[in-house]
């Protein structure tokens, strides 16, 4: 402990005996240190922060999302420190009066991107931050500057969200227009090449009326003919059956005689022949009766004489027999006719069907492309509506509301630099230079301040050490150098103090 003790003093020594050295060195880094701190321009910082409100009842019903919004926010936010953007505030702040070329003004642009900080705080929150440190300018000026910077930045924020989202609306709502007006200019085209088409190959064409649908249409009518036609010659064949069974003639009684049973039998038959004429079928009830009546009067007709008939006469049942014969093979006639007709005409149908494919085909496309045209068309018009609604309802309504929450700060004194920190660091840099400077001279010198020192140095024993010894005179002169040296090192710390009284001062100047 006392080495360490000895070894303090030793360099205590060491210092004090340099002592002019280091007040030297001290003197020489704060002056340059004090230099450089005040050429370093001050720098005024403004900052501001707005809040943005967004209001949702309306502009959610018609899709005016929020989050749309908040993306639409953070482009804006992103682009506001754009080189078109800066050059509005160099424009409109006292920065363009020292604007006199392009090349300056791209400086002045420069030197903003770098002195404006945008950041978001919250969701609706917004801070923007601006430094000033215009060497052309005072500290009030630059002050002001940096103040009416930040305004300048509200304005562009307001105006980039509010006119901004008009703009695009009114660009977009043409772009659409325009591309609407080229898509019905299209769609017109393939509606009268479709128009064309179907003319052109009329019969050919798939759906309603095509050949295969004529073709399937004119066998369900071949298949219903040939089954008229059945029927029509099963009718036809009963006719003729019940034809030869039918007399052509049937015997009238006398002009005395009440009748016999050859005479009842005509009327029966007769009866019969009407009644089938009319459209009753054997299993009619009366139609059977008759067929009952019919046969026991042919068994009592058989049974009389044969001179008891009268006179003959043409037998009506016989005759409408004979009519309604005709009239089946008329309109078997007219079938067979039909029938043949139909396959004439699909014989035609089948040579023209091979070219059916190709056609289809065709306007197939024509359709697909039709189809693409229009439906393209309707979305765009969906889309320009939709947009157009957008627009009106957030031009005529506050869908979006701004509102300064801290206006921009009027700076009283530097954000940097931080003055009177740096040049109480300096002093201390200063000392601490010239007691170090001292400290590592006394190492370099060839000197022992203890016998020890010289013992261990030299290896050889110290037989003893004599004092210093100062006379009256030597004492005044010493007396009077410290006084010298204290004057010095108090003027160090007076200029010290004069530069921070200097530094209040000029703040108290910008307030």
């Amino acid at each position: 402990m006392n080495g360490l003790y000895d070894e303090f003093k030793i360099a205590v020594y060491s210092v004090w005996n340099r002592r002019w050295l280091a007040l030297a060195v001290a003197w020489g880094l704060c002056l340059l240190g004090w230099l450089v701190v005040a050429l370093i321009p001050n720098s005024y910082e403004s900052q501001a922060r707005i809040s943005v409100e967004m209001q949702s009842i309306l502009s959610d019903k018609v899709g005016v999302d929020a989050r749309e919004r908040k993306k639409n926010m953070e482009r804006v936010q992103e682009t506001l420190a754009s080189t078109i953007n800066l050059e509005k505030v160099v424009r409109g702040t006292a920065l363009n009066e020292s604007v006199s070329s392009d090349r300056e003004l791209a400086g002045k642009v420069e030197m903003l991107r770098k002195n404006i900080e945008i950041k978001s705080e919250k969701d609706n929150l917004f801070e923007i931050t601006a430094k000033s440190s215009a060497s052309n300018l005072s500290d009030a000026q630059n002050a002001v500057l940096a103040r009416d910077i930040v305004q300048k930045m509200i304005d562009i924020f307001v105006e980039e969200n509010l006119s901004g989202d008009r703009d695009e609306t009114s660009q977009t709502i043409k772009f659409l227009d325009a591309q609407l007006a080229q898509r019905e200019k299209e769609l017109q085209e393939v509606e009268q090449k479709r128009v064309q088409f179907e003319t052109e190959n009329l019969g050919l064409l798939p759906g309603i009326g095509s050949i295969s649908q004529r073709l399937e249409a004119a066998r369900a009518e071949l298949g219903q003919i040939d089954s008229q036609l059945s029927q029509a010659s099963g009718s036809l064949a009963a006719l003729n059956g019940q034809l030869s069974g039918t007399p052509p003639s049937i015997s009238t009684p006398g002009f005395g005689g009440g009748g016999g049973a050859r005479a009842q039998l005509s009327q029966a038959e007769a009866k019969l022949a009407s009644a089938r004429a009319r459209g009753w079928t054997d299993s009619h009830p009366d139609v059977i009766s008759m067929k009952n009546e019919i046969v026991a009067l042919r068994s009592q007709a058989a049974r009389e004489p044969a001179g008891s008939d009268g006179y003959r006469t043409p037998n009506p049942a016989y005759s409408s027999l004979q009519s309604m014969r005709a009239e089946r093979q008329a309109s078997m006639a007219a079938l067979q006719a039909r029938k043949n007709a139909l396959q004439a005409d699909m014989a035609q149908l089948v040579s023209k069907q091979t070219m059916e494919p190709g056609v289809a085909a065709e306007m197939s496309r024509i359709n697909r492309d039709h189809e693409v045209l229009k439906s393209q068309y309707d979305k765009l018009l969906a889309d320009r509506e939709q947009i157009k609604l957008r627009g009106q309802v957030e031009s005529e309504t506050d869908s979006l509301k701004f509102r300064v929450i801290d206006p921009p700060s009027s700076p009283r004194s530097p954000a940097a630099p931080n003055r009177p920190l740096l040049l109480a660091m300096v002093l201390i840099v200063g000392i601490g230079g010239g007691v170090g400077a001292a400290f590592a001279m006394g190492h370099l010198q060839t000197s022992y301040p203890t016998a020890d020192k010289l013992q261990k140095a030299s290896g050889l024993p110290v037989i003893g050490s004599v004092s210093e010894i100062l006379t009256n005179a030597q004492r005044a002169i010493n007396k009077k150098k410290l006084r010298v040296f204290y004057g010095t090192t108090g003027a160090l710390f007076g200029v010290f103090g004069m530069l921070m009284i200097v530094e209040f001062i000029q703040r108290g100047m910008v307030a």
